[in-house]
């Protein structure tokens, strides 16, 4: 087979599986605009006959979607802006002092990754209930995201220090500057499209975030959109039409993000592949 003939192949089957991939996204779409009839329409209709626009209005507002979407970037920014002023030095550490207490902590951290949120829940919720951090439930969920993102944070920004020249630093600190100097003036700039990367991919994770929020935010008012999309779920659920919008609506943002920084993210995450 030539390169011509395998490179068409490829890309077929990249077509294919993308086509695939979307297609739960793109069927969320169109069933936001479906009525209550055609949702169950057998064969199901891949467009509706008459799009109901105002399922969307009717969301926002029934459902108070501007608060939940105000409280999930509250969340979202808190637990990116936690995360970034402690995970940074720890990367920074991790990437420059290599020694067994250094790989021990980093093991450490590979295995706090590890942990579903499902299972670290109970004693997070117990120690901040003895702590009294369940009187600020938006703050304790932020600590809570920050303690379980900030191995896969450390992870990224470090492959991304240790892809930055070493000689650097000595030449600043030669030319007069102190450790800490040379971190400000010369490897944070150079490390700094890996950072945003990766605080990027932190914050889309906290923005969806469920499982804390649910756990510890009880007052309605403070809950996040995703506790939001939670509460059409019930026994006799057949609203999907509103359940896919209110999914559309907050998920679109989050797609957008993606989008329009993708060449970034990906340069991003191998910034460090290749030293």
């Amino acid at each position: 087979m030539s390169n011509t003939n395998r490179n068409r192949l490829m890309l077929v089957i990249a077509i294919i599986l993308a086509a695939i991939y979307l297609f739960p996204l793109y069927w969320m779409y169109i069933t936001a605009l479906k009525s209550g009839s055609e949702m169950f329409a057998t064969p199901p209709s891949f467009w509706p006959s008459e799009p109901q626009w105002a399922t969307y209005a009717f969301v926002w507002e029934s459902r108070g979607m501007g608060r939940y979407l105000w409280n999930s970037l509250i969340i979202a920014f808190g637990s990116v802006t936690l995360i970034t002023v402690l995970g940074v030095g720890c990367a920074y550490v991790l990437a420059r002092y290599r020694n067994v207490w250094v790989d021990i902590g980093l093991f450490l951290i590979l295995m706090l990754q590890v942990l579903p949120a499902s299972l670290m829940i109970t004693p997070i919720f117990v120690g901040f209930s003895q702590l009294g951090m369940l009187n600020y439930p938006r703050l304790a969920v932020i600590i809570a995201i920050a303690a379980k993102s900030m191995p896969f944070f450390v992870v990224l920004v470090r492959a991304t220090f240790m892809a930055v020249p070493q000689e650097l630093e000595e030449a600043a600190l030669v030319d007069g500057n102190s450790r800490v100097g040379a971190f400000f003036n010369i490897v944070l700039p150079l490390a700094r499209n890996g950072i945003l990367v990766s605080a990027i991919l932190i914050f889309m994770q906290a923005f969806g975030e469920f499982v804390y929020s649910k756990s510890i935010i009880q007052a309605v008012e403070l809950q996040p959109a995703s506790v939001g999309l939670n509460s059409f779920m019930g026994p006799n659920t057949n609203e999907w039409n509103n359940i896919m919008a209110y999914a559309t609506i907050y998920v679109t943002p989050i797609l957008a993000i993606f989008v329009l920084l993708q060449r970034r993210i990906v340069s991003g995450l191998t910034s460090g592949a290749i030293k």
